[in-house]
């Protein structure tokens, strides 16, 4: 009974922060079809691009007159969320339920 509630208490702080996101994009999409295809094209995006944060977020505090250190450690994050959320969302991507991503994952636009 201990092992349940230690895991029922992780899962519930492991998904409490993502409750803040915004619903991923392919969400919107119609049929299942799209959803599927929609959510293996963004989990394989995060996956593949998802260490272009490491890069982008301290060079967008730093344009930004913030602090860079603020922006590095935004980047370090959306990083690792980036690419273990694509993971799980390739992985997953037949059901199509959604993981939000910060800033809706990788944003190449």
């Amino acid at each position: 009974m201990r092992k349940f509630l230690a895991l029922a208490i992780l899962l519930f702080v492991a998904i409490t922060p993502t409750l803040a996101f915004a619903a991923s994009p392919w969400t919107e999409k119609e049929t299942y079809g799209d959803r599927v295809a929609g959510k293996l094209e963004f989990g394989l995006k995060n996956v593949l691009l998802g260490w272009v944060d490491l890069a982008y977020e301290p060079n967008k505090a730093l344009t930004d007159n913030k602090n860079l250190w603020g922006g590095l450690g935004k980047g370090i994050t959306d990083t690792v969320m980036n690419e273990v959320g694509g993971a799980v969302q390739l992985v997953t991507f037949m059901i199509p339920v959604d993981l939000p991503l910060p800033d809706n994952g990788v944003d190449l636009g």
